[in-house]
């Protein structure tokens, strides 16, 4: 196998150095080996093997693991090509004489029976590998959606004639679905990382809620959508503030955005308050990327001895870098000021004006502020009503609303929170299991 004369899609560092591993072992076993030789060649394979099977168990592959690795490899590989791939589609030149080079590399690895090695060192564990069996658990790094598509690929490189349609085919995946962790995961959190460098990971579980499922706020949802669809179709779009009423549904719209709009090339990136020195390293991260990018702060709100805002304010309007076109800031809030703020400042401070211009600033600098406020009793009955009705709820009216209406006494009043809570609370009552 020539792996170490691939030249685009390099694997032999990191994570996908098993494939420079098999490839040796696959070399080996065409030569003459002495006893010494051949024990350790086994040995190296029963190690791959292991390999592959943790790599299938975390993924909740079935199948041939080797060729479901490979696949997770060219899916993963963010080079000049594929990302290239992922704005324009399939391009010319050089890079594509190169790639079809690396194309007739990978159809060896993807054709080479693995069943040689069987026959060859005697290791009958390589069926394990060829015909793996799922245990039936969710997969540890993609969703289901994001494990069907590489499967897919996975079949289409497996029936491929030629190497030519093994690029058209990776080549259509980048196109539809991009590269690396940003074409296949809708939302990331940021973690420290290497040298205090932010590091941006996917988050695997995300409610897959929709704006609909949010009862009410029609004019909210109307002018948060207007505001994204702007932003995905690359039209000019504001940074956006959600605030409002504690409970009334301002993260679960964010939530809904990242589902709804993530076949649009939406990506959310959460980030909290204490990481906001990352921001500019977040930013330089994704601002060359073919996607949009929400950078997401849930709940923010700052004391007054608090100074991280000034990260964020710098950020979104004061810096000398213009901030990148596919990068916006959505942020929820309690707080329609952001900053708190005491009467005492307006009347000890010899320059009072100032000091309040400070603190309102920051919120000034969110072109699309979005208000969600409590429901009053009637549109909270309403939104009790419905999510009682898509819970299958059979209950009397009276009966519902009254016991609704005790509900929220003790639990945080009339929101869209405590009321599917209450409807939670039933469910659970009669029997029904989490979602």
């Amino acid at each position: 196998m020539r792996v170490k004369e691939l030249v685009v899609f390099r694997c032999d560092k990191g994570e996908y150095g098993l494939i420079g591993d098999m490839s040796d072992i696959m070399d080996r076993c065409v030569a003459s080996l002495t006893a010494k030789e051949r024990s350790n060649v086994t040995t190296r394979l029963y190690e791959c093997i292991n390999r592959l099977i943790e790599f299938g168990a975390g993924h909740g592959f079935s199948g041939n693991l080797w060729h479901h690795y490979l696949s997770t490899f060219l899916v993963n590989s963010e080079n000049s090509y594929s990302k290239s791939c992922e704005i324009v589609g399939r391009i010319d030149g050089t890079i594509c004489d190169a790639v079809l080079h690396d194309m007739k590399i990978l159809m060896e690895l993807y054709d080479y029976d693995l069943l040689t090695l069987k026959s060859t060192l005697g290791v009958g564990s390589i069926d394990y590998v060829i015909s793996y069996k799922a245990s039936g658990q969710e997969s540890r790094v993609y969703n289901e959606r994001i494990r069907g598509r590489i499967c897919e690929l996975t079949d289409a490189m497996e029936q491929a004639h030629d190497p030519e349609q093994m690029l058209v085919s990776l080549t259509d995946f980048y196109r539809d679905y991009g590269v690396g962790r940003f074409g296949l995961h809708k939302a990331f959190r940021v973690v420290p990382g290497e040298d205090n460098k932010a590091c941006i990971v996917p988050i695997l579980k995300i409610a897959h809620v929709k704006l609909d499922d949010l009862v009410g706020y029609e004019t909210a949802k109307h002018m948060l959508t207007e505001n994204t669809d702007a932003f995905v179709a690359g039209r000019r779009a504001n940074n956006c503030l959600l605030y409002g009423d504690a409970g009334t549904g301002k993260s679960s719209s964010i939530k809904a955005i990242a589902n709804e709009y993530f076949d649009r090339g939406l990506r959310v990136i959460e980030i909290y308050k204490h990481q906001f020195e990352y921001l500019g390293d977040v930013i330089a991260q994704v601002k060359d990327r073919n996607y949009k990018f929400i950078i997401y702060m849930d709940d923010l709100s700052f004391e007054d001895f608090e100074i991280e805002y000034k990260y964020l304010k710098a950020v979104i309007e004061g810096d000398l870098e213009k901030k990148p076109r596919n990068v916006l800031i959505y942020a929820t809030s309690n707080r329609r000021h952001l900053i708190n703020e005491k009467f005492s400042e307006r009347e000890d401070s010899v320059h009072a004006a100032d000091t309040m211009q400070e603190k309102f600033s920051l919120a000034a600098r969110f072109g699309c502020s979005i208000y969600f406020g409590a429901p009053d009793k009637k549109e909270f009955q309403h939104i009790v009503k419905v999510l009682a009705d898509r819970n299958g709820i059979d209950m009397d009216e009276e009966e519902l609303l009254s016991e609704a209406n005790k509900w929220e006494l003790y639990h945080g009043g009339m929101t869209g929170r405590s009321a599917q809570q209450f409807i939670d609370h039933l469910c659970g009552k009669s029997g029904q299991t989490g979602a």
